[in-house]
């Protein structure tokens, strides 16, 4: 079987190692893809979002399944653009349609969908330019911190949880009115603030069936101690020490059941990973965002931690026949961290060569913004590389990816000493 992946981030360097490990794959293909990507693949130099150039690499390299991941793709509706095309309607795509991505794509859809279908969650109220006045008495009758979220996708910047009631209010005209976020913030959404400790779970799903994927908690903030500008994620941890098996059942039976058979009985068709963001309030799941497609830096240590093929998941999800399918994890813990460009995540500087990979051992150097320049690799955006471990908990498994990046280096390469600090 010839595969596409369409993406250049860790994730999809991630996706890409695990699909070359299969007895049953011909050619893989990543676009654009990075340095990492080209070990295991061919990568191809074009847009995710520039389909018609998607559709010529696709029917040029006979490719039967397309794997989508990251968003953008997604809410501008690919997996419509190949079910409209009869060249390429018979291609199994592992990603949703345009309408059920906007479970991502705006969070006013996804709050209404989880209230119809009483999916645990934070209350909450949308507003735009119009009824900003409304907005601000809304914000009267909360208790801080205050939380806004901008509608549409803002690359995991569109979220802000202030202390201050008249920062809040200044916050929600900056976004409304002067468009802080981009066409993003057309809608805001404000939601009550629920204090607990976060996790993410993901399935894979053919719309009626799915496969659980090995839970994982990640770490956004640039600073140590959870503090400072959120970024992409900074490292990530799976399993999550504290979602033990009560736990991860209320998980399974509040969440994501109901979800599943929401998209059903909303006659919503869904192929794809379902990303739940999980915040544990007392012992209780309250999901506070969905993302149609694998998180990362997650995605780099849940995939390590699957035993199965996972191109056999793949095809089963694409061919409606997930049910038959069983899914094995492997038992040790993998952790990751996450080496960034000084500066990110605002502006940084890119062409940074990368030295010592070469001398990595017992750790996975999965590529995010990386690229090769007269045969060196370097720099190429904000989070370059993520170094995934294994280890027997998630203390040894840190402990193998911190020594591993001592030997790496590149000019102002930045990291978090302290992933897993609050486990």
């Amino acid at each position: 079987m010839n595969v596409l992946i369409l993406g250049s981030g860790g994730r999809e360097h991630a996706l890409a190692w695990k699909i070359a490990q299969s007895n049953i794959l011909s050619n893989l293909f990543i676009a654009p893809g990075n340095a990492g990507t080209q070990q295991v693949g061919t990568n191809i130099a074009i847009s995710p979002t520039d389909f018609e150039a998607v559709k010529k690499e696709v029917l040029e390299n006979a490719i039967q399944l397309v794997v989508v991941g990251p968003e953008d793709p997604l809410v501008k509706g690919i997996h419509d653009f190949f079910l409209n095309d009869n060249q390429l309607k018979d291609v199994a795509i592992i990603g949703p349609q345009k309408y059920a991505a906007q479970l991502e794509g705006s969070k006013e859809f996804a709050k209404e969908f989880m209230f119809r279908h009483n999916i645990p969650t934070a209350a909450y109220k949308s507003f735009t330019q119009q009824n900003l006045e409304e907005g601000y008495q809304f914000l009267e009758t909360l208790n801080a911190p205050y939380v806004l979220k901008a509608d549409g996708l803002a690359a995991g910047k569109g979220v802000l949880i202030l202390n201050d009631l008249e920062e809040a209010k200044n916050e929600l005209k900056e976004m409304l009115t002067h468009q802080k976020f981009g066409a993003a913030s057309n809608k805001v959404v404000i939601e009550e603030f629920l204090d607990g400790i976060e996790l993410s779970c993901f399935v894979l799903t053919d719309g009626k069936s799915y496969v659980n994927l090995p839970n994982a908690k990640d770490y956004k903030r640039i600073g140590e101690g959870d503090v400072g500008l959120n970024t992409g994620g900074m490292g990530a941890v799976s399993p999550v020490p504290f979602a033990n098996e009560e736990f991860m059942g209320k998980i399974e039976n509040k969440v994501i059941k109901p979800t599943i058979e929401g998209l059903q009985k909303d006659k919503i068709p869904y192929k794809g990973f379902i990303f739940f963001g999980i915040i544990k309030v007392g012992n209780e799941p309250k999901v506070i965002e969905y993302n149609c497609r694998m998180g990362d830096p997650e995605t780099e240590v849940v995939i390590p931690r699957v035993k199965s093929d996972f191109l056999e998941l793949l095809i089963a999800a694409g061919n409606n026949e997930l049910h038959t399918k069983k899914i094995e994890f492997k038992e040790e813990s993998a952790c990751t961290v996450m080496l960034v460009s000084g500066g990110y995540p605002e502006t940084y500087e890119k062409e940074k060569q990368i030295f010592g990979l070469e001398t990595i051992e017992n750790s996975i150097a999965f590529h995010a913004g990386t690229t090769t320049k007269n045969e060196a690799v370097i720099t190429n955006g904000g989070r370059v590389i993520a170094i995934t471990s294994y280890g027997n908990d998630f203390k040894e498994a840190l402990k193998k990816s911190y020594q591993n990046i001592d030997k790496i280096c590149f000019d102002k390469m930045n990291f978090r000493k302290d992933i897993g600090f609050d486990l």
